[in-house]
């Protein structure tokens, strides 16, 4: 199961691939965690690798409660 959220800057996405969860943005790979409740937390607190546009994702108003986050693809 994979997570996303729209932002009015794009959709972010917590894809799990091999057991791990990652944060994608703008096509990017912004970080891996061991779980999805710990990438949106730190998406919301705006503590990811910087996408290739320079964005601050922790300016985008993304809930760090995994629950407040839709389920599936965008």
């Amino acid at each position: 199961m994979n997570f996303h959220y729209k932002t009015p800057m794009g959709v972010v996405s917590l894809v799990q691939r091999l057991g791990r969860w990652h944060v994608m943005f703008e096509n990017a790979d912004l970080g891996s965690y061991i779980s999805a409740h710990q990438a949106a937390d730190d998406v919301g607190g705006g503590h990811t690798f910087t996408p290739p546009s320079g964005i601050d994702l922790g300016s985008l108003g993304i809930p760090r409660d995994l629950s407040e986050w839709e389920h599936g693809q965008p």
